[in-house]
């Protein structure tokens, strides 16, 4: 018979069992007896048989709704769209099929193209416990063919696959805390950890010379030398500061200051490598997460801070309020601790990414060549991007640019310090103090009007006082000490801003010899002070083994010529490998006391 809307179907066996009248995939009872006469696939439906045991062909209506099972083979769909010949058919409820034992002819049975007869409905109009299918395309196949395949039976689901274990979505503010506001493909943690090996290489350099640094104050001879006072136990590993090599502080410092100005452009990059990390959402997760952002805050805080001040006293611009040397100082020790901190945590994470790519083959891959680094990173840091930009540059090329920023930077600096031609191009050097020609004509840090040097403060009326720990005092007019035995000595002067001259030949008198005129053999150390009435370092207190080395002079001369009043006219004191600072200009008096005294 016929039903009206679904095509023709042949009268169905009544020998048939319910669940094939129910539309299931099952073999009747006749089929269980013989199943060597019938051999079906799993995944198809047992159609009608003929009267010789042969499959009839059926169509078959297409239910509601998609059903559910694995992809089937089958035959394909023929160029003139006729259904597959091997692919057995159903009987619907209460349709006919022909007498078993009858098989169907092996020709392509032409009938209605199911998906013509009811068009499918959409996933969501799917009822509760109805199987869904695998793939559309296999739905399709099925339709043309004029067959449905029929999977194991699963238990009923109520909820689609996924929605039930999807946790809802977390609020992120607009901006950089989304995840796909940072899209270079060049970051990650190779790249990151790349800038951060070579910060921290440059910055051992960096931290270990400006420890000397502190150290060549001699700070633990107090006031006027000690600028922190209240340093307790950061002041542990101060000693003596040496007087040889003469150039000893002239080292030091250049590589301070020299490295440090290098490290700006490795410093920069690495802060862009890592700046998706700052912008975290949210700020803080747990406890952990937030000690760890809070010594993030010091390490990238304390960086910034300390290399601000440092540049900005390399050009004598003191635009910070209070003084420089104990905010620098102590800002360094909060640096230092929060970057022990950052590299001990960071140690292991940064072996693996090096080791995870090559740095040799990064340098030899070109733009088009540059991929993002994996996302599965070694730590979860999140520094690569979910949705990354095409990218303009390789990472050879990053690394380059770097890099040739940190040679620019050397180039403008360390002339400064080491002299000769290089010396022209140090346009980081502070300016606007021109020397002039001839035998004064080398770098002047201080001059004699910035200080509030007066004219009958150094004139006919100038006289040297000099005394000793019994009370013992000379005076001494220029003329006086120019009668004494005069020595000579070259010595560079180095200033904590980093530059420094060439070796310079001083003559006067040598320091141990004052002290001698008031009875101090062997000398102690000595306090020496200044004419100078305004600004920093007024006096300086020298050591014992300063005051004894036979290079420590009280200059009267420069290069064959007098002093020049910037340089000090008509007395400064001269030392060897001490800071500019301490090597004082304009001096008025000399006392000698032992270390406990000085102050």
């Amino acid at each position: 018979m016929t039903d009206p809307g679904i095509g023709a179907v042949e009268e169905r066996d009544p020998g048939m069992d319910q669940n094939d009248r129910e539309g299931r995939n099952q073999q009747g009872p006749e089929d269980r007896e013989n199943p060597e006469e019938h051999e079906v696939s799993e995944d198809r439906d047992e159609g009608s048989r003929d009267e010789a045991g042969r499959a009839v062909p059926v169509d078959r209506p297409q239910e509601p709704g998609p059903r559910p099972g694995p992809h089937h083979e089958s035959g394909g769909e023929a160029d003139d769209g006729s259904a597959d010949e091997t692919a057995p058919v159903r009987t619907p409820p209460g349709g006919s099929a022909a007498a078993p034992g009858r098989q169907a002819p092996q020709t392509p049975q032409p009938g209605p193209r199911a998906e013509a007869q009811e068009p499918e409905p959409a996933p969501e109009l799917q009822s509760p416990g109805r199987p869904v299918r695998d793939s559309a395309g296999a739905d399709e196949a099925d339709g043309r063919n004029g067959r449905r395949a029929q999977p194991p039976e699963i238990p009923p689901r109520t909820t689609p696959p996924g929605e039930a274990e999807q946790a809802p979505s977390r609020w992120t503010p607009p901006g950089p805390s989304r995840p796909g506001f940072w899209r270079s493909p060049l970051r990650g943690p190779w790249l990151t950890s790349v800038l951060g090996t070579v910060l921290l290489a440059g910055l051992v350099v960096v931290i270990v010379t400006g420890l000397l640094s502190y150290a060549a104050y001699n700070p633990g001879l107090g006031p006027p030398n000690d600028r922190t006072p209240d340093r307790g136990v950061f002041g542990f590993y101060l000693f003596p500061w040496p007087t040889s090599p003469s150039w000893l502080y002239r080292l030091t410092q250049g590589l301070h200051v020299t490295v440090g100005l290098a490290l700006i452009p490795v410093l920069l990059a690495k802060l862009w490598s890592v700046i998706p990390r700052l912008f975290t959402w949210p700020p803080v997760r747990s406890l952990n997460h937030a000690l760890e952002r809070v010594s993030l805050l010091l390490l990238v805080g304390g960086a910034l801070f300390e290399f601000i001040t440092g540049v900005l006293n390399v050009q004598l611009e003191y635009v910070f309020p209070g003084s420089f040397y104990p905010l620098h100082f102590y800002g360094a020790w909060i640096f230092l601790a929060a970057l022990i901190v950052h590299v001990a945590l960071r140690v292991g994470t940064i072996r693996r990414a090096l080791g995870g790519r090559s740095l040799r083959e990064e340098l030899r891959t070109p733009t088009r060549r540059t991929a993002p680094e994996t996302r599965d990173a070694p730590d979860g840091s999140g520094l690569v991007p979910t949705a990354p930009d095409p990218p303009t540059i390789s990472r050879r090329g990053a690394l380059g640019m770097v890099g040739l920023g940190s040679l620019v930077m050397v180039g403008v600096t360390v002339g400064q310090s080491t002299g000769g031609f290089l010396r022209h191009a140090a346009l980081l050097a502070p300016r606007g103090q021109d020397p002039g020609p001839g035998p004064n004509g080398f770098q002047i840090n201080k001059t004699a009007r910035s200080r509030g040097i007066r004219a009958a403060d150094v004139g006919q009326d100038w006289r040297l006082t000099v005394r000793g720990r019994d009370g013992r005092e000379a005076v001494l007019s220029r003329a006086g000490l120019l009668r004494l035995t005069q020595h000579t000595a070259r010595l560079p002067i180095a200033c904590v801003e980093g530059w420094s001259t060439g070796d310079q030949e001083w003559a006067g008198v040598r320091l141990a010899d004052l002290a001698a005129l008031v009875g101090e053999g062997p000398p102690p150390g000595v306090l020496v002070e200044s004419v100078q009435r305004t600004g920093s370092f007024r006096a300086a207190a020298l050591r014992e083994n300063q005051v004894r080395d036979p290079r420590s002079l009280l200059a009267l001369r420069v290069n064959g010529a007098d002093l020049s009043l910037d340089h000090g006219f008509p007395a400064r004191v001269i030392v060897p490998a001490g800071p500019g600072v301490h090597n004082t200009k304009w001096v008025a008096r000399l006392t000698f006391a032992d270390q406990e005294d000085t102050a």
